[in-house]
């Protein structure tokens, strides 16, 4: 659903957006986390799935409701926790892409288009 472009902010973990992730900021708060300190707002969030708790969805629909949600979502494997916070908070979320995650590289540019279930990247790949 919908369609976004932006630079790639890639996690090779799992992210729990309750308690993961400052819905006033947008900014990973998960200690340990490869992210952590850095801010998902205005990028396209890569990473393998979701974890935690069904909180998380609301989590992701106060981000987009505070203005610091990402600017779409791509996961090797959705669930339906990131499934349904992208859906009520209008997301543009795809999964099962044609590369795996590790390929992505941060700041590289992308559009996701939810609708089409597609990713188009501006760029080289990192290698495998």
């Amino acid at each position: 659903m919908g369609k976004a472009s932006g630079p790639l902010l890639v996690s090779p973990q799992p992210i729990s957006f309750l308690s993961g992730v400052d819905p006033d900021s947008g900014i990973i708060v998960e200690k340990g986390h490869p992210l952590n300190g850095q801010c998902i707002s205005g990028k396209v969030l890569v990473f393998p799935y979701g974890k935690g708790s069904t909180v998380g969805s609301y989590v992701l629909y106060a981000l987009s409701r505070n203005g610091h949600a990402p600017l779409a979502i791509v996961n090797a494997e959705a669930e339906a926790i990131i499934a349904t916070g992208a859906i009520i908070s209008k997301i543009p979320m795809i999964d099962r892409i044609d590369v795996p995650i590790t390929m992505l590289k941060n700041g590289t540019r992308v559009t996701v288009d939810g609708d089409l279930g597609e990713l188009e990247y501006e760029g080289e790949l990192a290698s495998p």
